[in-house]
């Protein structure tokens, strides 16, 4: 078996593991019918991408499975990641406890249209795969790099982080929580930290960049910024 391949299920191995601690503990039960539906269908829609990719475009799963602040070579990019991770922690520990001392009152359905949000983003991302082989989860321009104007990229210059939107709104909804959406402008504030000082790389590094900032003039939220 590839390297990569054997890489990539030891990971997802662990983060299962480490998904089932950080949800069920908090929560104290296992009781805990969104988090078990959650589960399903962030594993599920990870495998699809990821065998996807495996399939059809082995470089960018490469790509994609270099992420973290090792393999950011801008120092500010090292910080927004290691927020990242810090934001992204509490937007799977507070549900669980929002849940388990009732301060919010969600729904069921409100939980399953949390569900579908979190896998649309992840077609969002299969959508952003199909158009742009070097879609890499960190900031870099390659050798032989292209600017993509077709698909999403003719909407939205950052396509994969917009897809990731849905991902921050969708899992506090699929989780039972309320009070977790106010990490949403922390996301937006760190991603908008992000896109503009990836497009400072990207003028200067990757031809074209330019006039596709002028076709193209939204960023990251359609009609919005």
């Amino acid at each position: 078996m590839n390297a990569l391949y054997k890489q990539l299920i030891r990971s997802s191995v662990l983060g299962i593991l480490v998904f089932l601690a950080l949800l069920f503990i908090p929560a104290g039960t296992l009781n805990y019918w969104q988090g078990w539906v959650y589960l399903v269908v962030i594993i599920s829609a990870s495998a699809a991408y990821s065998i996807y990719l495996a399939i059809h475009d082995p470089a960018l799963l490469k790509r994609r499975t270099e992420v973290g602040i090792a393999y950011e070579k801008e120092p500010i990019q090292k910080i927004i990641i290691f927020c990242l991770y810090i934001a992204c922690l509490g937007l799977i520990l507070l549900p669980p406890l929002d849940v388990r001392n009732g301060w919010s009152l969600v729904p069921w359905y409100v939980s399953i249209l949390g569900d579908l949000f979190v896998m649309f983003s992840f077609y969002m991302f299969y959508l952003v795969s199909k158009v742009n082989t070097y879609a890499a989860a960190n900031i870099r321009v390659e050798k032989g790099q292209k600017v993509i104007t077709t698909g999403l990229y003719g909407l939205v210059r950052h396509p994969m982080y917009f897809g990731a939107l849905f991902l921050f709104i969708g899992t506090p909804l699929a989780l039972g929580s309320l009070w977790t959406l106010l990490l949403l402008p922390i996301f937006i504030f760190l991603l908008v930290a992000r896109i503009l000082n990836e497009e400072k790389i990207l003028v200067h590094d990757l031809p074209g960049y330019t006039d596709y900032q002028k076709k193209v003039t939204t960023r990251l939220i359609p009609f919005i910024w």
